[in-house]
């Protein structure tokens, strides 16, 4: 599916539920679910093969990946792609244009970096930098900034927040992910003060969907959260079945 279609489905009544991936597997059963787009989840992704979360997953690793789950589906596929695996914007765009290649139609791309197992709010005129660098090499590319002034605590994360997206606008974003904006208050002015679709994380303190279609989200995601269920799941029958073997019914 195109880059164009992926955007109009940004801009429809219904808020856009991704379904949060991280193998062939997992993104045929989210297709069959009825979803209408996938997001790969680099959390779940890095985690299945054995890396810590934050970008130590190795470039080539994930593109066999991402490859993998774009040719299972025939649905648009985003992936999140952290803060881009370099602070080169033009090396970001690059890995970007190897996306793009394999028929990927979004990315997430952030501005915070986890640095010693601690995510740090890194400088909004990189994060710009990197999406001009991208749209110059690539239009075709729904590109999601990500802000992390909530998920980093900041001081003033609402104002910075909307300080953020005018940037990123300005460099070409697509879209605005905000993970962890929780408040109506706080959510209805984001969307006040951006043209930017809002792409918000699923958490218990998020109000229910209705009202978030109300307020002016236009998209939702979910991240790992599926994943650590199942593995949580899985731990315990493993841990079971090592007791007292027997299949699971």
């Amino acid at each position: 599916m195109s880059y164009s279609k992926f955007t109009k489905l940004h801009q429809q009544h219904d808020i856009l539920i991704l379904g949060n991936v991280w193998d062939a597997q997992s993104a045929k059963i989210a297709e069959s679910s009825g979803f209408q787009a996938l997001g790969s989840s680099s959390h779940a992704i890095a985690n299945s093969l054995g890396y810590a979360d934050g970008e130590q997953i190795p470039v080539d690793d994930l593109l066999f990946i991402v490859e993998r789950i774009v040719k299972s589906v025939k649905i648009p596929v985003s992936v999140d792609f952290e803060s881009g695996y370099s602070d080169d914007p033009d090396q970001v765009a690059k890995y970007v244009k190897q996306l793009v290649d394999l028929g990927v139609v979004g990315i997430n791309l952030e501005d915070g970096k986890v640095v010693k197992s601690a995510r740090k709010l890194g400088e909004s005129n990189l994060l710009a930098d990197k999406i001009s660098a991208i749209k110059a090499m690539t239009k075709n590319i729904f590109i999601n900034a990500r802000t992390d002034t909530y998920t980093t605590k900041h001081q003033s994360a609402l104002e910075e927040t909307i300080k953020r997206a005018q940037i990123y606008s300005q460099a070409g974003a697509d879209g605005l992910f905000v993970p962890l904006a929780e408040t109506k208050a706080d959510i209805q002015q984001i969307v006040s003060a951006t043209t930017l679709p809002l792409n918000l994380f699923l958490t218990d303190k998020l109000p229910k969907t209705p009202i978030l279609g109300d307020l002016g989200v236009k998209r939702l995601s979910h991240g790992a959260k599926i994943y650590e269920y199942l593995v949580a799941t899985n731990t315990k029958l493993f841990h079971d079945f090592l007791i007292n073997p027997k299949l699971p019914k």
